[in-house]
């Protein structure tokens, strides 16, 4: 194992189970609806949306409603930041390896 690995250093943002599904989820898509990330994450209704906020907050996801067919629908997608910080996530992780 490399010493520069800092297992302290991970992204806690990210690092949440769900968060980490979340970002690696919105990674390979260009975006998705609540509905199908809590699908995919097998989330409840209420988790998943304390961790969109907490990403959301953290600039790494954008969220956006709307209506279709009269139905609320809300979208996310990941920033520039986010993607980024994806990356690093993931360079840190490499450095474990």
């Amino acid at each position: 194992m490399s010493d520069a690995f800092d297992a302290g250093a991970l992204n806690d943002v990210i690092h949440g189970k769900f968060r980490l599904g979340v970002m690696a989820y919105l990674s390979a898509a260009d975006s998705a609806t609540f509905n199908e990330l809590k699908a995919r994450l097998d989330a409840s209704d209420g988790n998943l949306s304390v961790q969109l906020r907490k990403l959301e907050t953290a600039g790494y996801v954008t969220i956006s409603k709307r209506f279709v067919d009269r139905k609320p629908q809300t979208t996310a997608r990941l920033t520039e930041a986010g993607r980024t910080a994806w990356i690093g996530y993931l360079d840190q992780l490499r450095g474990l390896l």
